[in-house]
């Protein structure tokens, strides 16, 4: 059972952890507080980014010899395995912690089973799983694990009649500064941003975070078999090129090299192809009040013939943004046309 106190602890380690602005790549966001038997709070620890100390041993060094004895709370289920830092499951027994408690199972094979070490070791261990805030922290890279390729979020802004661009091409600006605004801070929450070389030749697009003061850049990433000019900006940045139609083999390319989540800013191609192999976890499509009749569409031909074959999506949430509207979806899958998909639903 899960005292109050370690409940406010592992309020206090997600807190900690999202707090953290950093380049995590493959490894997830972790945060650690350690508990003296009375519940009184001994020290506590943040994962700072692939490479670093994870959290567990942050707080054990805080902590020092008032470790033995104590109760670690932690985000993430201690991981069991030497990778570019030592195991946390032997740190905390080498520490003589007496009592484990932490919110999600770790769903990388490589890293799990460190609970059941910790048993082994004579050492308490108990999940709590009823923590949102830790749920919430490693929500995309869990999804990610488990399908061994990037949390994908597509984000579309179109007229109300569905155009990305007039007919003469022109495009900037459909949604309003307050839009654009959101888009910037959802570049510097994902690993990478990417887009087809379609959407490169046409914008010439940073794809960075350019509010004032930004901690922290996103991976660009090109995708397609176009040749780029060198003189744009994604080539300027030096962006990831992956000339390739297969967005699988791009995804799963993406992965291998430590990027668990990227956010799809491309045209009606990369988007429309995205869609029609069920690689997009989350949608977010901003609508502007405006009517430009022709143009682009947002979405180009899905290959439905059908009303029953129609794409179908969870709303999940619709704010106001300005002027303009934001839709947040999850895709429905076809064997289940009740609900959104299991693992990639939650509200915003």
């Amino acid at each position: 059972m899960v005292t109050s106190a370690e409940a406010a602890a592992m309020a206090t380690a997600a807190d900690l952890a999202g707090s953290v602005v950093a380049d995590f790549g493959p490894n997830p966001r972790v945060g650690c507080v350690l508990l003296d038997p009375d519940g009184t709070v001994i020290s506590q620890g943040a994962h700072h980014g692939a490479g670093q100390p994870h959290a567990e041993v942050v707080a054990l060094r805080n902590a020092g010899e008032r470790a033995r004895g104590a109760t670690a709370v932690v985000t993430l289920e201690p991981c069991a395995h030497t990778g570019r830092t030592g195991p946390c499951t032997a740190a905390l027994i080498s520490a003589g912690v007496r009592r484990v408690v932490f919110a999600v199972v770790d769903p990388n094979p490589a890293a799990a089973g460190g609970a059941q070490v910790l048993r082994e070791a004579g050492i308490d261990v108990e999940v709590d799983a009823s923590s949102s805030g830790a749920n919430e922290l490693n929500h995309r890279w869990s999804i990610a694990v488990r399908r061994g390729r990037p949390f994908v979020t597509l984000k579309i802004a179109s007229s109300l009649d569905g155009r990305i661009a007039a007919a003469d091409g022109t495009s900037r600006w459909i949604t309003g500064e307050l839009a654009r605004e959101q888009v910037h801070q959802m570049r510097s929450d994902v690993d990478a941003v990417v887009v087809g070389t379609g959407t490169a030749l046409a914008d010439d697009p940073a794809l960075t975070d350019r509010r004032p003061g930004a901690m922290r850049q996103p991976h660009r990433v090109v995708i397609g078999l176009r040749e780029l000019p060198p003189a744009l900006q994604v080539c300027q940045s030096g962006a990831l090129r992956l000339q390739t139609r297969d967005l699988g083999y791009a995804m799963t390319q993406l992965f291998e090299r430590g990027i668990r989540s990227v956010l799809v800013e491309g045209g009606p191609t990369l988007a429309t192809s995205m869609i029609r192999e069920s690689l997009v976890d989350e949608l977010v499509w901003y609508v502007a009040p405006v009517l430009i009749g022709g143009g682009r569409n947002a979405i180009a031909d899905l290959g439905i013939t059908t009303i029953d074959e129609a794409s179908r999506w969870q709303r999940n949430g619709v704010t106001s943004v300005g002027s303009d509207v934001r839709i947040d979806l999850t895709p429905i899958t076809p064997q289940d046309s009740g609900g959104p998909v299991t693992d990639v639903h939650r509200n915003r």
